[in-house]
């Protein structure tokens, strides 16, 4: 069961990032204020709800959080100052769009880059422990599953509609097969530890 704040009295951002272990396309990151009120019973981690419950999510926490925002740090980054340094990039920008300036910041994972004059807590699996890091879970998701769905539009070949950039057989089997995309993670092994054998898989 979800707690519905950490603090019982500082108004505190929940944040929370997704993409970091895909071959391809941005990481996101979203960071989410709830009024005290708020309660949905769908709410959870975003790795356990339905994609179209997360949808569902995504439209109610919009309009009844109050403040969020959703950021991104592009592939070229991640290749740039590598992918953890990368996820603090986008959850730093989120929180900079919020209307409102949190007290505390909630922090899923283990390690953060401190936020410029806003105490920071670090809590493994947060995001289903705390309803504030459950809700940025759901907007870094959904925002970044519909990014790979229109990418997938301009590179079908890849599946992204269905692997949203993660590394499965079947995506690593097409760079084998086509290389890669400029929206690819250079930084990355992207045909894996079975390098020789991915070309073998059909598509």
């Amino acid at each position: 069961m979800l707690a519905p704040f950490f603090s019982p009295d500082s108004a505190e951002a929940g944040c929370d990032e997704a993409g970091r272990g895909c071959l391809a396309g941005p990481v996101f990151a979203a960071a989410v204020m709830l009024p005290r009120s708020f309660y949905h019973p769908l709410l959870n981690d975003s790795k356990q709800v339905k994609e179209e419950d997360r949808d569902t999510l995504r439209s109610y926490i919009e309009q009844h959080a109050t403040a969020w925002a959703v950021a991104q740090a592009s592939n070229n980054e991640i290749d740039s100052v590598n992918i953890l340094k990368a996820s603090f990039l986008a959850m730093h920008r989120a929180i900079a769009q919020l209307k409102q300036t949190p007290e505390l910041l909630l922090i899923d994972g283990n390690r953060f880059a401190p936020y410029p004059n806003i105490p920071h807590r670090c809590i493994i699996k947060g995001d289903a422990k705390y309803a504030g890091i459950a809700a940025a879970s759901i907007l870094a998701k959904t925002y970044r599953d519909a990014f790979m769905r229109e990418l997938d539009k301009q590179f079908p070949q890849y599946a992204w509609r269905e692997n949203k950039g993660y590394p499965t057989a079947k995506h690593r089997a097409a760079i084998a097969l086509h290389g890669s995309t400029p929206f690819h993670r250079k930084s990355f092994n992207l045909l894996g530890e079975n390098a020789a054998q991915a070309s073998l898989f059909t598509l």
